[in-house]
């Protein structure tokens, strides 16, 4: 059977570090408070220049450097995003021209935080299906335009940056030790839109708007969603977590990351955490983080890998894949 094995690996980060100590003189908080609540110490900003196409396109160039492969190789392109450099074209059209790609397709993918994950289930689908044998699979953000520098709850929260990956067609067996994707499971509901959303649009507001959240909904809602399709995943695989070598979860907030750990019986030295230097990165939170794990040799091949994420909507997912 054919299996989406992942065979390149990359991230971008803009060059400005905002540390927390810089909020002090924009709203009422502190680096304790922030520390504290969500483990966050820092996070990137983009600076003049630095879109989500450009993080994007440089967290590609460094995953097809990882995979020893160059734009030719690449039959389709799909970016996780909720900050498009333009309502439309698709930003990963954009990402395709950066890259000289004059062929294949490239499209968009809007989930926010869970983006990636959604991501790169369909993308395994496009492989699976014999529709592409090698995607670019990105999760890219500039999630600072959209927070309002005055809501001390949310500026705090996020930042720039892009992860990428190469997936590539596999030969599998249909056994758990095959490598690549083994299971993947997505969930959706609209009945929470107002508590995780930007208030603007062009169909509503002809303007970009301000993201909004309700945190203590977030976080209650947060760690049973998750722990929910994980368990799904686990079933359709056929395996417990205790099998399970790494956990690389949407980088949003470190208690939540710690009680669904706890909830699922995953150690914490199982558990890759970047949310202290990035912030909440939304689609490229599980690529980043996922990038920082393969490239400092936590993650090696052979090794049974478990991404999560949540994100507005809601939505969630999760994807059990063999490195």
């Amino acid at each position: 059977m054919i299996r989406s094995a992942v065979t390149g690996i990359g991230r971008a980060l803009p060059e400005r570090v905002m540390v927390n100590k810089e909020f002090e003189e924009l709203v009422a908080t502190s680096d304790e408070w922030i520390v504290q609540r969500t483990g966050i110490k820092q996070r990137h900003i983009a600076g003049d220049g630095e879109t989500t196409a450009s993080l994007g396109e440089e967290a590609a160039r460094n995953a097809l450097k990882s995979a020893g492969r160059t734009p030719a190789d690449i039959d389709m392109i799909i970016l996780a995003t909720s900050t498009p450099d333009n309502t439309f074209p698709a930003t990963a059209v954009n990402i395709q021209n950066r890259l000289g790609m004059t062929h294949g397709a490239a499209f968009d993918v809007q989930a926010v935080c869970t983006g990636f994950i959604y991501a790169l289930t369909t993308a395994d689908l496009y492989i699976r299906g014999g529709m592409a044998r090698r995607i670019l699979v990105i999760g890219a953000e500039t999630f600072s335009r959209l927070l309002d520098w005055e809501d001390r709850t949310t500026c705090v929260l996020f930042g720039d940056g892009a992860g990428a990956v190469v997936l590539e067609a596999a030969e599998g067996v249909g056994l758990t030790s095959d490598t690549g994707i083994l299971a993947a499971k997505l969930r959706s509901d609209g009945a929470h839109c107002d508590k995780l959303y930007v208030d603007g649009g062009p169909s509503t507001t002809g303007t970009v708007g301000h993201l909004r959240m309700q945190g203590r909904e977030v976080f209650k809602h947060a760690v049973g969603m998750i722990t929910d399709v994980i368990e799904d995943s686990f079933s359709m695989a056929g395996i417990t977590s205790d099998q399970i070598d790494w956990f690389v979860p949407h980088q949003a907030n470190r208690r939540i990351i710690d009680a669904s750990a706890r909830k699922l019986g995953i150690s914490e030295d199982k558990v890759v955490v970047t949310v202290d230097q990035h912030g909440n990165t939304s689609a490229a939170s599980v690529p980043l983080a996922l990038s920082v794990a393969a490239g400092d040799g936590r993650i090696k091949k052979g090794d049974l890998v478990l991404l999560e994420a949540m994100g507005g909507g809601f939505t969630w997912g999760a994807v059990l894949l063999r490195w």
